[in-house]
């Protein structure tokens, strides 16, 4: 799956994770890699670069994309990976936690999909995969706020699928179930354990598992691929 070096993939949420590894991944592979977080990255490589910014700052992602443009002067690929949780019962969520998971999940996925596709436009071509959550399928008490955050960026996914279909780009969801990450640590065990059960795959996701999905959705003959939610794990 080599690729050039001009070809740009966009990672948020890239400091740890899912986020990282997908950034090695793409290293691997011969892409150009920016990613970017709330905090500074380890990742040293001469064909990566790392913003500093939250993605519900629109001040701060439209200068990231004219610096990006400026460096790379296009980009290929999108991946909204950056997200955050909170397990707690509706009845003890305050707005404020509310407002910050919804701001992240989805007010970021917005933002980062419209500065990409004004970006990608120009070429003609782009792929934007958005990470949702098996959260929302599987309805998973605890994470009411979470779940209807990325209920949002499904239904939004599939409408600005269409909208951007005839500038050659396509958008995409899918849905990791649970991995070992920063994301699942306020999760108990007994909660994650019932939640693979509902699988038709019972185990735990890899990170070679999502990688493996993005790379089918991102390749250039993907080109009639769009619109599409798909949740790992059979649920």
């Amino acid at each position: 799956m080599s690729q050039l070096v001009e070809q740009v993939v966009l990672i948020t949420g890239a400091r740890k994770g899912i986020g990282r590894s997908l950034a090695e991944h793409y290293l691997g592979h011969g892409y150009s890699v920016v990613g970017c977080s709330r905090k500074d990255s380890d990742l040293r490589h001469e064909r990566y670069h790392h913003y500093c910014l939250s993605v519900t700052d629109e001040t701060s992602i439209k200068s990231m994309f004219a610096d990006l443009a400026n460096r790379n002067g296009r980009l290929d690929v999108l991946i909204n990976n950056a997200g955050i949780a909170s397990m707690n019962h509706v009845l003890l969520t305050s707005v404020d936690k509310a407002r910050e998971i919804l701001d992240t999940n989805f007010i970021g996925t917005f933002l980062m999909c419209r500065e990409a596709a004004r970006l990608m436009k120009k070429n003609q071509f782009g792929r934007i995969v958005n990470v949702a959550s098996v959260a929302t399928p599987l309805k998973l008490e605890g994470e009411a706020v979470y779940a209807a955050s990325k209920a949002a960026v499904i239904s939004f996914t599939q409408v600005v699928a269409k909208e951007l279909a005839s500038f050659g780009i396509t958008v995409n969801a899918i849905g990791p179930t649970p991995i070992d990450t920063d994301l699942i640590k306020s999760v108990p065990e007994e909660k994650l354990d019932q939640l693979v059960r509902l699988q038709a795959i019972k185990r735990r996701g890899t990170f070679s598992d999502v990688t493996n999905l993005i790379d089918f959705l991102i390749r250039p003959e993907s080109d009639f691929i769009t619109g599409q939610v798909i949740f790992l794990g059979g649920v």
